[in-house]
């Protein structure tokens, strides 16, 4: 019989470069196919790019677009009583992270016409100043989140 209860947290080891946990778990979500060397080239090519245009420390550049971008209320679809409610919730820390991380990759993939390192560089810079894409998407996620307020009592 399984066994039953929490299922324990991977370890991811930190980056060799920089030595950051979340530069790690980033560098696993831009990657694709299990070609994790590329993925590494990519993200480090990223960080000499926003060093080049900030001239500032990438890894606090990196942290400030992340920060910038993880939400704190979310909403999730409750079903009662044959309707479906968006009941806001308040997003636990490691899964805000998790949001940020893949809405950054999502929205760096979306742009047009450059090499992902220059898209992605671009995304993080932006988020870092509380603008572009990703940042208007966790607005969006709040204003839904506060618009639904009068279903937060469908909370369990």
């Amino acid at each position: 019989m399984p066994r039953r209860g929490k299922v324990p947290k991977r370890i991811v080891l930190p980056d060799v470069k920089y030595n950051s946990e979340k530069l790690a778990k980033f560098i696993n979500k831009v990657m694709q196919d299990g070609k994790k060397s590329k993925a590494e080239r990519i993200v480090y090519d990223m960080m000499d790019r926003i060093q080049e245009q900030t001239n500032r420390d990438p890894l606090e550049v990196f942290e400030e677009a992340l920060q910038n971008t993880t939400p704190l209320m979310a909403v999730k679809p409750r079903r009662i009583g044959g309707a479906t409610y968006q009941v806001p919730l308040e997003v636990q820390p490691e899964r805000g992270l998790t949001l940020s991380m893949r809405w950054l990759v999502a929205t760096a993939r979306a742009r047009k016409g450059k090499p992902i390192a220059d898209k992605l560089a671009l995304e993080i810079i932006e988020a870092s100043r509380n603008e572009g894409t990703t940042v208007k998407k966790r607005i969006d996620t709040h204003k839904m989140a506060e618009a639904n307020r009068a279903f937060a009592h469908y909370r369990w």
